[in-house]
């Protein structure tokens, strides 16, 4: 039987890993790559480059994944969608809210598969976390933290660090905890010379009592890619840059020291690294993507999400602007 009939727009930094990974995975057929700018990584291969998102249509393809620049994925989808192809665009799913629920409403309408590249739902220490919080391995879910930072990628123009990575924050937390956000506040520096902001401060909590906090920015030499539950049974630090999961559990051995027991509410105890499969996260995605298509089960992240994950951010970038909190409804 032959496999979905798959084509790509956009073999940038991005779309370069979605061609690998379409070519390995089961099922699939990767029949189509269009990107005006050409072919920078070499990934095409034996397929010629498509000048647009027209001529990658007229292939005849099932599905499709958009990895272009932001402003450019409603004039996409919306095409994909009047064409009858499922499709997957990466996160943010677009430029400003209304543009992303016309998107909604154009797949919904249509009876397709509109998803959104938030990549670190299928990050392994995610998954693993998020599996241990739902087995009560850390009790009542106190706190979500994350951290975020590393140096400025030149290759983004159209948009600030908040949609472009804090979008990836926001997302995971949601997911992780199973709970919207009912509020947020912001703060945002332009250090960069660029008219978006490159730092962003939030905090805010989840409609289930959450608090949460990000740091995100695109102002630092270090690279960092941590997120800290935080509970009553001690506390969960995933490593996402590695895949890495460490759990920090309170103590249940009463410290003697009386100095110490009077500043501290919990006392230290034992630290666990677990191990489990550590598959990559783009091909976990793309073959939840390829089970939506089929109508199997699958953990895509739907439009409608992608859409909630762009209102926060939105919601934080005017918080930051007018200098008041933000209520989501």
């Amino acid at each position: 039987m032959a496999g979905l009939r798959a084509g790509i727009l956009g073999v940038g930094m991005m779309g370069r890993h979605h061609a690998r990974v379409l070519r390995e995975i089961d099922g699939v057929d990767l029949v189509a790559i269009a990107d005006p700018g050409g072919d920078p990584h070499g990934v095409a291969g034996d397929l010629p480059i498509l000048p647009d998102i027209d001529a990658l249509i007229d292939e005849g393809i099932d599905l499709a994944v958009v990895a272009v620049p932001t402003r450019f994925h409603e004039d996409a989808a919306l095409k994909l969608a009047s064409a009858g192809v499922h499709t997957l665009v990466e996160k943010p799913i677009a430029h400003s809210i209304e543009a992303g629920q016309r998107m909604v409403e154009a797949f919904a309408s249509a009876g397709l598969v509109g998803a959104v590249g938030h990549i670190e739902r299928f990050n392994p220490a995610l998954q693993e976390l998020r599996r241990r919080i739902e087995d009560g391995d850390a009790g009542e879910v106190y706190q979500i933290a994350t951290r975020r930072q590393g140096p400025f990628p030149s290759r983004i123009a159209d948009v600030g660090v908040a949609k472009d990575l804090a979008s990836h924050d926001i997302d995971l937390t949601a997911w992780v905890a199973q709970s919207t956000y009912s509020s947020i506040w912001a703060q945002t520096t332009f250090k960069s010379g660029r008219q978006h902001e490159d730092m962003i401060a939030m905090t805010g909590r989840l409609e289930n009592g959450v608090i949460v906090n990000h740091l995100v920015n695109w102002l630092s030499p270090m690279k960092e890619r941590v997120t800290i539950v935080t509970g009553e049974k001690g506390s969960f630090v995933a490593d996402t840059a590695t895949g890495d999961l460490t759990f920090y559990a309170n103590g249940t051995i009463p410290l003697e020291w009386e100095s110490m027991t009077v500043f501290r509410g919990v006392s230290e105890g034992d630290v666990t690294r677990f191990a489990f499969a550590k598959r990559e996260p783009l091909r976990v995605e793309l073959e939840s993507f390829r089970e939506a298509v089929l109508g199997r089960p699958n953990h895509v992240v739907t439009m409608e999400q992608g859409l909630r994950t762009l209102e926060v951010v939105e919601s934080a970038l005017a918080s930051a602007r007018e200098g008041t909190p933000a209520t989501l409804r």
